[in-house]
């Protein structure tokens, strides 16, 4: 258990983050641990491997990964460390400083969370940040239907919600079963959301 006295800066969060001890973000000054089951693991492994084949195939010059850490920033200005399931970073950003262990504070191309038990926090906090720090596009995807009717309808289904950052505002676009998800990151992308959705595993 990773407890704090005092609120972390950035750079505090960066230089004490609790290693070999799983994955924690910066939330409020504090350490706040990410749990993920493993159809959430599912979900993300398999976009990593969908993205991976569609960088190498159109030579895109993509790092994709799923441990990448970013700097964001709320509208109050509180410095927050976020750790996408799925980051998608130009390849000159991520070899600046090949040496570096930091985070990433440029804006990545592409980030995917996937929605879990703290879905508001994906489609209220971070959908801010993300956008405040100029993500280009933003995945949520929402295989267990978990979110709100608000988001989801009625009743509810699961979706994939793509937001593009256009004139530094977020535009979003719905996807559920077999509609082709639309990217503009991978323009060429052949992806329905129930081939992302059959990946997790639950039947």
């Amino acid at each position: 258990m990773v407890t704090t006295l005092t609120k972390l800066t950035f750079k505090q969060y960066l230089h004490q983050y609790p290693e070999g001890e799983g994955k924690f973000e910066l939330v409020n000054g504090e350490f706040i641990k990410v749990d993920c089951t493993r159809a959430h693991k599912n979900v993300a492994r398999f976009l990593v491997k969908a993205f991976d084949r569609e960088n190498e195939r159109l030579s895109l010059d993509y790092i994709i990964d799923k441990d990448i850490i970013i700097r964001t920033l709320t509208k109050d200005g509180e410095e927050r460390g976020r750790i996408p399931d799925v980051s998608v970073v130009k390849g000159s950003i991520w070899n600046k400083n090949v040496t570096a262990y930091g985070a990433i504070t440029d804006p990545l191309e592409l980030a995917v969370e996937v929605a879990s038990t703290n879905w508001d926090d994906d489609y209220i906090d971070k959908l801010e940040e993300y956008e405040r720090l100029g993500i280009k596009e933003y995945w949520i995807v929402d295989y267990l239907a978990i979110a709100s009717r608000q988001y989801l309808g009625n009743p509810k289904v699961p979706t994939i919600f793509v937001y593009s950052l256009i004139e530094s505002k977020y535009q979003v676009n719905a996807f559920r079963d077999q509609d082709m998800i639309v990217s503009t990151i991978f323009p060429e992308l052949k992806l329905t959301v129930t081939q992302v959705l059959d990946t997790s595993g639950i039947k």
